[in-house]
């Protein structure tokens, strides 16, 4: 199979690469120092890269998590429908418990299963080439998605604007582009004035790490700032809006995404600064009423008491570590997916947003 390498004219490092059988990831475990891609060829070993976070942002995981599927399936060595049913949907149960909270996982996954459904007159062998196409039009319809929802979300913005974003929502978090950098960059793209301040994000340093790095490849003027600085910015006239992604949107507008984006938020309504997320319709979840039933992720002690091997805190002490909060809506001043900008009534806005897409 061809490179699968879209849009080479998009800015942003394409963090998913797949060609004759093989998907390549970046590590982004070990950037900003270093630029290592692993290659996959088995859905166990993508499973672990998505729950290790080698692979992290939600549309990323989707996309990665439709590779790890056809993997699944190619291994498969029954020739009945029923019996590649079964095994296929034990692959997508094995990928779909890696990340929890990240909503596109699950729908990628529903993707891929339901083209096998609907195929039930196949051949094993075509449904298998039907999945590995599948999961490279997933990969190709993010980008093209990441555009679009930037040139929504640029027109937002004024023609001189400092930006405040928390965690990393660019190229590396999606197929390429981004979501909340692809509005970045496609603000700089219509020639507007832009510096974004990029907090660190802790405890995993996305923003220090992958968002500050993303930039400087594309020579996009950013300020590193620690997650503590921002309410200071703000208070100083600093900060003229604020994008940020997101892993999972209830019906009613509730974001969940990265831990402290709710903090950010409450921070913004304070200040009078528009606070704006965006984010695919794939990350929207009609059967999920409200932001209490968004499951929350909880990581590793060891990523708030260690930074790589060094050890930041006491031996024994305690640790709460979740990796997401939720942002209510009406804090959130717009939405911006692929098909426009909702705002208000995010009730009524987002269901005709997702219902563009059936």
């Amino acid at each position: 199979m061809s490179n699968c390498d879209f849009f080479p004219d998009a800015a942003g490092i394409r963090p998913i690469k797949y060609s004759d059988g093989i998907l390549r990831l970046i590590d982004q475990r070990r950037l900003p120092t270093e630029e290592v891609w692993l290659e996959y060829t088995d859905y166990h070993e993508v499973a672990e890269a998505i729950r290790s976070m080698v692979v992290r942002g939600a549309p990323a995981i989707g996309v990665t998590a439709a590779y790890g599927a056809f993997f699944g399936a190619q291994a498969s060595k029954a020739e009945k429908y029923a019996d590649f049913v079964t095994e296929f949907e034990q692959v997508c149960e094995v990928l779909a418990a890696t990340r929890p909270t990240a909503v596109n996982l699950c729908w990628a996954l529903e993707r891929m299963k339901s083209l096998v459904r609907a195929n039930a007159d196949q051949p094993v062998g075509n449904l298998k080439i039907g999945l590995e196409y599948e999961a490279m039009a997933i990969n190709e319809e993010d980008i093209r998605i990441n555009m679009s929802m930037g040139r929504h979300g640029a027109a937002l913005l004024p023609d001189q604007v400092r930006i405040l974003t928390h965690c990393n929502a660019g190229a590396l978090a999606t197929g390429g582009y981004g979501t909340a950098l692809g509005v970045v960059r496609a603000a700089v793209a219509a020639g507007k004035q832009v510096t974004v301040f990029a907090d660190e994000t802790r405890p995993f340093l996305q923003g220090s790490r992958l968002t500050a790095w993303e930039l400087h490849q594309d020579h996009i003027q950013t300020i590193l700032i620690c997650d503590n600085m921002a309410g200071y910015l703000m208070s100083k006239g600093a900060i003229d809006a604020v994008v940020v992604g997101a892993d999972r949107i209830a019906a009613n507008g509730d974001v969940a995404n990265k831990i402290g984006t709710y903090t950010v938020a409450v921070l913004a309504r304070e200040h009078h600064i528009p606070f704006y997320v965006a984010a695919p319709t794939s990350t929207i979840d009609l059967q999920a009423a409200d932001g209490s039933q968004i499951p929350i992720e909880e990581r590793d002690s060891r990523e708030v008491t260690h930074l790589g091997d060094q050890q930041l805190a006491p031996t024994g002490v305690a640790v709460f570590n979740p990796a997401f909060d939720v942002t209510p809506a009406r804090l959130v001043s717009a939405i911006i997916t692929q098909h426009g900008v909702a705002r208000g009534n995010y009730t009524e806005q987002l269901a005709a947003f997702v219902q563009k897409d059936r």
